[in-house]
Order: structure tokens, then C-alpha cells, then sequence
């Protein structure tokens, strides 16, 4: 029997930690105690919290959307009224469309999950690249567009530290989000209303505020129709609103991360995610369409430096009393919100990397957590992702927002699509049957317009470098699979003696004597390379070990954390596959035990694990198995952890003796 103390993880002191280490700690805060029973229930969002971690990216859209939208226009600016209606239409029905989403997909993972299950595994991964563009690009915009709005308030002579200022933002906000999700939503919560206190004032001020301006905005939309039907035609007017309605595509971009982050609401998950989504939409097209219609009621323009809603601002607030403090908090919330905004790209960017490297598209490392329970690669990955695309673009959000735009699109075409397919095959039931496909071909008609037109017109202007990346993206995970698959079948061929037996002892066997020669194994799954390891260890050492004792640690990735009883669940799995090793031991004749321990990090808990073993079993010698390839190259320390190595150079450290047995594998022959 395994000692049960082994199954408690601890951290380790702080004082036995190194000055970096302490550092580290109090930047990103201390492990989580994963026995903690009410741990899932701490890390989950109340709708709220989830629309303000997942909602600021939809709602803070309305910075740049509606802008470029409206710019768009020219000497049409009259048709911003249509545009307006346009935009709230399109906010409700894509967001009933995902809220739907969630309904069949209630485990979460977006526009990943959604057409990988219903389109295929290739559709799925240009989702995925898609998507992780995306996110990469929603951090970008977002800091860019907060940047813009807080340099709006300052000198022009101060414009030149608006770059630096930005990258400051990225670097602590991708620390922010190591030390936790809740964490980093809880610290901008109050920019978050804040923003949405003022903006409120604002469009009410805006709308209601000038009504003698009504009358003669809607004289001016009858004057303009007719002048631009006698001057461009019919088909002049739909194409520009048609090119101003795609441009304005940044404004539904935020959309998507709710039906992408199910896994951090709480409980019933299915319905905080739809109250998130519908607090979005109702937030998103009253700020987005009311703008609009506020650019027209005000004719705002233009202005070096100034982004509209800073120009519309202070024409609204131009004589009344404290005006000037209202602009100066009703830019700073904006600019902060935007920051918050970035958060939909720390959130949903890991999330997508860790699905997609469990389905073996990316390195699987992007799969762990860290000791606080956050995706702390992919976070990471894409801060510095963010980065480079902030220098490339020198922080130019009409830029961005092209680049940002076709990728949105894509993702929501394909989920749109997928839908549309599924309910097509389902049996016909007129009253769900026909809301679902018209709903579902609705929205692809919308996404797959916006997309082809954003493509088509901005493709020189920077779209190209969007599906550049995109595509090489796409390759880079063809490659990576392809790799995996071959490892697995090259693994595969491993097979031992007793690997396919479901091994029972055939005889007693002797007690363990803790006072002889033990082999202590390191193991993970029960396959071919945990038994080879083994059973080397008695073909190498004939003769001379007498008790074998296996560990393993659990690995509490994205993979296995679903929410409340996933600890659980993982310790049931991990002891189950031991005691098949011990089986597997007593089987051959030789009296075994297992230790186990639950944890994000393999090598710090196996340190832990050897601890408790030589307390045990003071003559142990530790055994781990290493895939070896024929021929070694670079890239596969980045596929493959070097494990092993790094939890012999642990034991080795401690004063006890590892040895690391080699599975060779040649990929020649797969």
C-alpha cells in the first residue's frame, strides 16, 4: 500500500528557495493547495466577473470598431444610421448564435472545438490558428487602442513614449495573468465600470442631450440618400455601406472568448456562460450602435492625435460645469478598459493552445499549469507574441484592426457553418429544426460577407501578413502532428513481455524488506515504455534489487482540471495505473509498492517522492525510462520534455543514485 502522505502535495519551504525563486513567487503569488476541496469553486467566474475577464474584450470594441466604421464613410457619414442598426443586429444574432454554441458544447473551447467536432480535424485546426492570431492580435489592438486613448489627453510632444508606454502594458499584464485569472479580472473590475458608467452618460448625454438636432440629422439622412442616389446609384450606396458595415467588423470580435472560456464559470456552467453572453451583447451594441449614432447627431471629425470618442467627448461636454474632468475619466476608463480588454487574449490564447496540444497540434508543454493553476507557457507565448506584433505594426491600430478583423471572421464562419451542418442532419422538427438553421445561416451569411470583403479590400494593406502567419501557423502544427504520430507509433512497437496481459500474481510473493536493495521506477502511463523500464532494471541488475516501488505524478494539466472533483479524479487514474504496475511485479515474482503525488510540475514532485522513498527504503537506487531518437535533432527538446534528465539531476544533487535507461526510437521506420 502506498503511504498516504504521498498523495498530499506541499510546497516547498520558503527559505530553501533561491533569491530568483522568492522573486518570482511574490511577483506571481504562492502555489495553490491543490487538496483544497473548494479550490475549483475559488478559480471559477460568477457572470459578472466573466463578463468583465471575457466582455471587456467585446464591450471596450467599441474604441475602434464604430470609429473605423464611421471614418469609412467619407461624405456618406448619413448612412451611419443604417450602419448603427446593422451593428446591434449583428452583436444580437451572433451572440444568440454562440449562445446556442454553448448549449452543445457545454465543456467549452470555442470555435476550436466547434469545428474540429463538426467540420473535421483540418477545419478545426484552421480555426485554431486562426483563433490563436486572434488572441495574439486582441491583446495588440487593445493595448494600441488604450494607448491612443490615454495619449489623447497628453501633449503631442509626449506622443513619442506611447510605444514604450504600451509594451510596459503587455509585459504586466502577462504577469498579471501568471498569478490567476480571478486575480487579474478582480484588479480591473473598477476601470471596467468605471468605463461603462461613463459611457453610459455619455450616449445618454449624447442622444437625449441634443434634441434640436434630431430633426435636422434626419433631414440631412433623407437629403443624403437622395444626393447619393442621383450621384453613385443604388449600388453605390449598398457597396459603401456594405465596405463600412465590414471595416466596423472589429466591434464584434470579443464575441467568441465566452463559448471559449465555459471552463472557468462556475457552476452550472452553461448558464453563467449564456447570462455572460447576453450581459455582452446588450453592453456591446447600446455603447457600439449609440457611438455611431453620436458621431452623426455631433458631426464629429477627424482630428490629428484624437480618436473620435475623445473629439466627441469634449464637443458634448464643451461649457458644462466639471466637463473637463468627466473627458479626462471618460478616456482614462476607456483606455483602461482596453487594458482589461487584453485580458480575452491571455484568457482564451492558452486555453486554445492547451486543446490543441493535447490534440498533439502544438508542443504539449503549452498543456501545463503552473503552481497557480494558469497556462503559464501559453500565457508567456503570447505576451511575447503580442509584442512582436505591437513593434511590427509600431502600434497602429488602423492597422491592426485589418489584420485583426479576418481572422474573427474566419473562426466565426466556420463555427456558423458547422452549426448550420449539424442541425441540417438532425431530424426535422419544425419549431427548434428551422429557428436553429435559419439562425445558424444567417450568421455564415454575415461572417462569411464581412470576411470576404475585409480580405478582398485590405488583403495590400496589410491582410496578407494575417494570412501569412495564419497559414505557416497552420503547416507548423500539420508538421508537429506528423511528428507526434510517428514517436506514438514508433512507442508502439515497444512491446514487452506481459505489456498486453492483465497480469495476477501467479504465486505469493515475499513481504518488502525494506533493509535490501530496492528499484525505485518513475512511470507515467501503463504502456510499453513504463514496462520496458521495469523489467530492464532486472535485466540489467540480475539479481541484485529485491523490492521494486514505482511512482508516478499525476500532472493536473488542462487537460485533466475540469472544474470541482478533478483532483479526485486524477488521483483514482494515477492509482489505478500503479496498481497495474504492482501487479505487473508481483506477477514476475517480486514484492512491489507504489507512491504517488498530485501536482503541476513532474520534476519537483518526483524530488518529493524520491524524499519519502529513501526515508522508506534507505538502499534505493531510482530507474526512469528516456525516448532516444537515431538521430537527434534541435527541435525535439521543444516537443519532448527532457524529464528524466531533469529529475536525475535533482536525485543526483540529493546524494542518491538515478539511472536513466534509453527506449530507442528510430522514426526512420514509422
Amino acid at each position: 500500500m502506498a503511504d498516504p502522505a504521498a498523495k498530499e502535495p506541499s510546497s516547498a519551504p520558503t527559505e530553501s528557495l533561491s533569491f530568483g525563486q522568492k522573486l518570482w513567487r511574490l511577483l506571481v503569488g504562492s502555489p495553490r493547495n491543490l487538496t483544497d476541496p473548494k479550490l475549483a469553486h475559488q478559480l471559477s467566474l460568477i457572470p459578472v466577473l466573466a463578463w468583465i475577464g471575457l466582455g471587456a474584450d467585446g464591450l471596450s470594441s467599441s474604441s475602434y470598431g464604430p470609429e473605423e466604421a464611421f471614418l469609412s464613410l467619407g461624405q456618406h457619414a448619413y448612412l451611419a444610421f443604417f450602419i448603427a442598426i446593422a451593428m446591434a443586429a449583428t452583436v444580437f444574432i451572433i451572440s444568440l448564435a454562440y449562445a446556442r454554441i454553448i448549449e452543445e458544447f457545454p465543456r467549452g473551447g470555442g470555435g476550436y472545438v466547434v469545428a474540429t467536432k463538426l467540420l473535421g480535424e483540418k477545419a478545426g485546426l484552421v480555426s485554431g490558428a486562426a483563433l490563436l492570431v486572434d488572441y495574439v492580435l486582441t491583446i495588440t489592438i487593445s493595448i494600441a487602442a488604450a494607448g491612443d486613448a490615454i495619449f489623447s489627453l497628453l501633449p503631442p510632444e509626449w506622443h513619442a513614449a506611447k510605444l514604450a508606454f504600451e509594451v510596459f502594458l503587455i509585459v504586466s499584464l502577462t504577469v498579471l495573468n501568471i498569478r490567476g485569472v480571478r486575480e487579474s479580472i478582480l484588479t480591473l473590475a473598477p476601470v471596467f465600470f468605471l468605463f461603462v458608467i461613463t459611457h453610459v452618460v455619455l450616449i445618454a448625454v449624447g442622444l437625449l442631450g441634443h434634441p434640436q438636432q434630431w430633426s435636422t440629422t434626419a433631414a440631412a439622412v433623407g437629403t443624403g440618400l437622395d444626393h447619393g442616389l442621383s450621384t453613385v446609384g443604388t449600388v453605390g450606396l449598398l457597396l459603401a455601406l456594405i465596405h463600412s458595415y465590414s471595416l466596423g467588423g472589429g466591434t464584434y470580435t470579443g464575441i467568441e472568448a465566452v463559448s471559449n472560456g465555459i471552463p472557468m464559470m462556475r457552476e452550472p456552467r452553461v448558464q453563467t456562460a449564456k447570462r455572460t453572453m447576453l450581459y455582452m451583447a446588450v453592453s456591446l451594441a447600446f455603447t457600439a450602435s449609440g457611438l455611431l449614432l453620436c458621431y452623426m447627431l455631433w458631426n464629429v471629425t477627424h482630428v490629428d492625435g484624437k480618436t473620435l470618442n475623445a473629439v466627441l467627448a469634449e464637443n458634448i461636454t464643451h461649457g458644462l460645469p466639471l466637463g473637463g474632468l468627466f473627458v479626462v475619466l471618460t478616456l482614462l476608463s476607456e483606455g483602461a478598459l482596453l487594458v482589461a480588454a487584453a485580458q480575452a487574449g491571455f484568457l482564451g490564447g492558452p486555453r486554445v493552445l492547451a486543446n490543441m496540444a493535447i490534440d498533439g497540434w502544438v508542443p504539449h508543454r503549452l498543456s501545463a499549469l503552473s503552481d497557480r493553476l494558469t497556462t503559464q507557457n501559453g500565457i508567456l507565448l503570447m505576451g511575447i507574441a503580442a509584442m512582436a506584433a505591437l513593434l511590427y505594426t509600431q502600434g497602429s491600430v488602423r492597422h491592426l484592426v485589418v489584420m485583426y478583423s479576418i481572422n474573427v471572421f474566419l473562426t466565426f464562419s466556420l463555427s456558423m457553418l458547422g452549426m448550420a451542418m449539424l442541425w441540417l442532419r438532425r431530424p426535422f422538427r419544425r419549431r427548434y429544426w428551422i429557428s436553429k438553421v435559419s439562425l445558424f445561416s444567417l450568421g455564415f451569411l454575415l461572417c462569411s460577407t464581412i470576411l470576404l470583403i475585409t480580405t478582398y479590400e485590405k488583403f495590400s494593406h496589410g491582410g496578407w501578413v494575417t494570412l501569412t502567419v495564419t497559414g505557416s501557423i497552420v503547416l507548423l502544427c500539420l508538421w508537429i502532428r506528423t511528428h507526434y504520430r510517428k514517436v506514438g507509433a514508433a512507442l508502439s512497437q515497444i512491446k514487452p513481455q506481459h505489456a498486453e496481459v492483465d497480469v495476477k500474481p501467479s504465486k505469493p510473493v515475499n513481504p518488502l524488506d525494506h533493509s535490501q536493495p530496492t528499484a525505485a521506477v518513475f512511470v507515467a502511463a501503463y504502456h510499453g515504455l513504463g514496462i520496458q523500464t521495469a523489467l530492464n532494471v532486472f535485466q540489467t541488475f540480475p539479481g541484485y534489487f529485491k523490492n521494486l516501488v514505482f511512482l508516478s505524478v499525476g500532472v493536473l494539466d488542462s487537460g485533466a482540471f475540469k472544474g470541482e472533483g478533478a483532483v479526485e479524479d486524477l488521483t483514482h487514474s494515477v492509482e489505478k495505473t500503479l496498481q497495474k504496475y504492482v501487479d505487473l511485479a508481483n506477477f514476475i515474482g517480486m514484492p512491489a509498492t507504489y507512491h504517488m503525488a498530485i501536482g503541476t510540475d513532474v520534476v519537483e514532485e518526483s524530488e518529493k517522492l524520491s524524499r519519502q522513498v529513501v526515508q522508506e527504503f534507505p538502499r534505493t537506487t531510482f530507474f526512469a525510462g528516456k525516448i532516444m531518437f537515431e538521430e537527434e535533432h534541435w527541435y525535439q527538446k521543444i516537443l519532448h520534455n527532457e524529464t528524466a534528465f531533469a529529475i536525475q539531476n535533482r536525485i543526483l544533487f540529493s546524494g542518491q543514485t538515478m539511472v536513466v535507461l534509453p527506449a530507442k526510437v528510430d522514426l526512420a521506420k514509422t
